[in-house]
């Protein structure tokens, strides 16, 4: 008994000590092992906003609304869903509208972009601008940046007889009709349901152009 006793102290010891050994042989590699962070990407990128030009160096993974919002302090842009499904981050490019929630700001090197903030001033508001005011096209207020740009840009396109998805003659000067303005606004969701007066606004801004 006394043998067998001997024999199990000694058992347990030695897969006692197997067990401390391996540890400690396992930690270092464990740790030396482990990756370092890998240091983010940037790029150089030059952009005229609102027609001033900024350098930047940007994490290559930098919206252009992140840009416009968090590195240029241009907050009119809103971040709505920041899936491209709200229209709240529509901004002009080069005179066409983008989601810029879903574009990447090296994308746009020396692109030409307009926010609302470049359209008008409280002094000396955009035709756009005031038509939303005088039609309360804007209630809450969040998604009517993107509004109004996209608004601006649609009268562009239709300038420049750009068809849409319900254009029907497509050899014809282009016509601001009720199905192609709400076609073309289709991307701008407004919560307040601003709808209606927001068809007036952009209705009147184009008759006064017509």
């Amino acid at each position: 008994m006394e043998r067998s006793g001997i024999f199990d102290m000694s058992r347990r010891g030695v897969l006692a000590g197997s067990a401390a050994t391996a540890a400690v042989t396992t930690m270092p590699r464990a740790a030396q092992a482990a990756p370092a962070p890998a240091e983010p990407a940037t790029g150089h990128v030059s952009l005229t906003v609102n027609g001033e030009r900024h350098d930047l160096t940007l994490d290559t993974r930098t919206t252009l609304l992140d840009a416009l919002r968090e590195h240029l302090q241009l907050t009119g842009t809103k971040k709505g869903c920041d899936h491209g499904q709200c229209g709240a981050c529509t901004v002009i490019v080069d005179g066409r509208r983008i989601n810029s929630c879903l574009s990447l700001a090296v994308m746009h090197d020396g692109d030409e972009v307009t926010t609302i903030e470049g359209l008008g001033t409280p002094d000396k508001l955009h035709p756009m601008q005031a038509a939303f005011v005088k039609h309360d096209g804007y209630q809450c207020g969040y998604c009517t940046p993107g509004q109004i740009c996209s608004a601006v840009a649609t009268l562009g396109e239709i300038a420049d007889d750009v068809p849409s998805h319900v254009t029907q003659d497509l050899t014809a000067k282009a016509r601001l009709t009720n199905d192609e303005l709400r076609e073309r606004m289709s991307g701008n969701i407004c919560r307040c349901g601003a709808y209606s007066n927001i068809v007036e606004a952009i209705t009147e801004v184009a008759g006064e152009k017509a």
